[in-house]
């Protein structure tokens, strides 16, 4: 898979460092402006990347710029691409109303636009924009913008909700639901719920490896949790955070890790309300009766 974009850069002008990129999608030679560029603090020019191979490491900040974009464009999806690398090439960057600069260039910017009509916000210091400056996905609704990194893979009929935040290289395959956490390089399936405050376990904090997903018409009630794979139509009850270690009651009466059921299809999990102890039961999506697909029309 060999590809070619025309982006947008802007580049520190004391460091030389590149600060950002930005492809659009038509590959037009589209410029872009802000105060930190009008005062001098950064620089911008526009540069053709060529990825020979997604499969291959990212080999520069323009290049991994790229891949970000691909992933919110829904080109490629979580885990299909190489990003390997990515946190050691992105520069860390205050993302500012006026522009984006160096976090030790913030107090500077502001004195250079003093005389300028505009109140200076600093939106976030991070590695990773948020989404929506780069990429709007199409058929989706997203509560707060703040909340999206680019290279967030959102689907079409995909409604995060204010509180829902999705990572980079992770997100959602068709209608859905986002009201939790969906954490770097997990997937959702279509027409699943991630309920408020709930959270699913990625590979970037701890060392996981273990690349976590959800199959489709799944419910992931409020404040619970997951560190295994669902298959298709499971439940995992409010509250409950189920761990790869947790000892879980299997339908026939077995007691297991809950690594071993993981990827399995038509479960219920819950903790026995008198007992304490966590269980896993044969149910279906009628059980909570699916999303309601009104919510997901976002023409």
């Amino acid at each position: 898979m060999s590809i070619k974009r025309i982006g947008h850069r802007f580049i520190d002008s004391a460091s030389g460092k590149t600060l950002d990129v930005w492809f659009p999608r038509s590959n037009k030679e589209i410029a872009r402006s802000c105060l930190a560029l009008k005062v001098g603090m950064i620089k911008s020019d526009f540069v053709t990347v060529e990825i020979e191979s997604v499969d291959d490491a990212p080999k520069s900040v323009e290049d991994a710029y790229l891949r970000l974009h691909l992933l919110s464009e829904c080109a490629v999806k979580p885990n299909a691409i190489n990003l390997e690398g990515v946190f050691g090439l992105l520069a860390n960057v205050a993302w500012t109303s006026a522009g984006p600069v160096l976090p030790n260039e913030v107090e500077n910017l502001r004195d250079l636009i003093a005389e300028e009509n505009h109140q200076l916000n600093v939106t976030s210091i991070d590695k990773f924009p948020r989404m929506t400056d780069y990429v709007i996905p199409e058929g989706v609704r997203i509560g707060n913008a703040d909340r999206i990194r680019l290279g967030a893979h959102l689907a079409s009929g995909t409604t995060v909700m204010h509180e829902g935040f999705v990572n980079f290289n992770a997100g959602t395959l068709g209608n859905s639901m986002v009201e939790g956490r969906i954490s770097a390089g997990v997937i959702v399936g279509a027409d699943s719920d991630v309920g408020g405050g709930a959270s699913i376990m990625g590979t970037l904090s701890g060392g996981g490896k273990q690349v976590i997903s959800i199959g489709e018409r799944n419910l992931l009630g409020a404040n619970a949790g997951i560190g295994i794979s669902l298959g298709d139509d499971c439940i995992v009850e409010a509250g409950l955070y189920l761990t790869a270690g947790t000892k879980v009651k299997t339908p026939v009466g077995d007691v297991v890790s809950a690594h071993e059921l993981s990827g399995q299809s038509g479960l219920l999990f819950r903790r026995n309300s008198q007992s304490g102890a966590v269980e896993a039961i044969v149910t279906n999506t009628s059980t909570w009766g699916g999303l309601n697909s009104s919510l997901h029309s976002n023409d």
